[in-house]
């Protein structure tokens, strides 16, 4: 099947697409993830930064095993040495993670709408099914940068199928972190992998195969979008976002969608996997 959708994904790696959430379905979503940060943990808070000298989740069982659950990842400057929270409670969450589409009813009704369906449809998916969701909250002062990267990193399939939808619930600008992407630069394959740790006597968990490409900062365009504005994200172009510099919060919503039709395999050492009893929902199947 051929669409414009896909061609443009195709194109440029990215999609905007304005007004993909009414102004109701916009105040549900950001109203539920500040209901979240009232239920985050009082104690043992698990940070969450992209920074490798940083990247605590990479040794943490709480991080690899939250995939079918809702689990609460601070932002680093939000949290003292002894486990204290600096700030308000309201601004103190990096993201939650990564199973809201199947155990929060807010996101599940957003996720699995005839609206993604009919998207998913137009990409040629076949059986696409939903690998995990995540609330980012981006807060100011706290709301730490994303450092360059692809998301097929760490949700890679052979062949490539992995589209992230990113749903803007403020308005995105420069100040406060807008997304930023490397038009095109998904056309050059995958450049690193971040795997689960075949040395299971090693105190990291999480490992990279290889070091960070460096990508040229007048490689990426901004992309400053109002709230409702929905971004489909090829699994392989190269995005990222800087620090929230602003004195307002930048939410999103984000989940990503993966092919799991036989000719597709999602690979064994992600560090994403589906428990047996729980595999990843699928949104249709196409019949042929």
């Amino acid at each position: 099947m051929h669409s414009k959708l896909l061609d443009e994904l195709n194109e440029n790696g990215y999609i905007v697409i304005e007004d993909f959430l009414t102004a109701e379905e916009v105040d549900s979503l950001y109203q539920a993830g500040r209901a979240l940060c009232l239920d985050a943990p009082q104690n043992n808070r698990k940070i969450f930064s992209t920074i490798k000298q940083e990247d605590a989740q990479g040794k943490e069982l709480y991080f690899m095993e939250s995939g079918d659950k809702v689990r609460y990842f601070f932002e680093k400057g939000a949290v003292g040495d002894e486990g204290q929270l600096l700030v308000d409670p309201m601004i103190a969450l990096n993201k939650v993670g990564h199973a809201l589409h199947v155990e929060h009813p807010a996101f599940n009704a957003i996720t699995f709408s005839n609206r993604v369906r009919e998207i998913c449809w137009q990409l040629n998916y076949n059986k696409p099914a939903v690998c995990q969701s995540m609330y980012i909250y981006k807060n100011p002062g706290v709301g730490g940068e994303v450092t360059p990267h692809q998301d097929s990193w760490f949700l890679h399939t052979d062949p490539n199928s992995a589209v992230g939808f990113w749903l803007a619930l403020e308005d995105c600008t420069l100040q406060n972190g807008c997304l930023q992407f490397i038009k095109g630069s998904h056309k050059s394959g995958v450049h690193r992998r971040y795997l689960r740790n075949p040395d299971k006597d090693a105190s990291e968990l999480m490992v990279y195969d290889r070091a960070a490409p460096i990508y040229p900062q007048s490689s990426f365009t901004p992309m400053q979008v109002s709230k409702g504005t929905c971004i489909l994200i090829h699994g392989n172009v190269v995005h990222k976002s800087e620090p929230n510099r602003s004195q307002k919060s930048r939410h999103a919503y984000t989940f990503h969608v993966i092919e799991t039709e036989n000719n597709v395999k999602y690979s064994e050492d992600n560090w994403l996997q589906a428990p047996k009893d729980k595999p990843f929902p699928v949104l249709f199947e196409r019949k042929a």
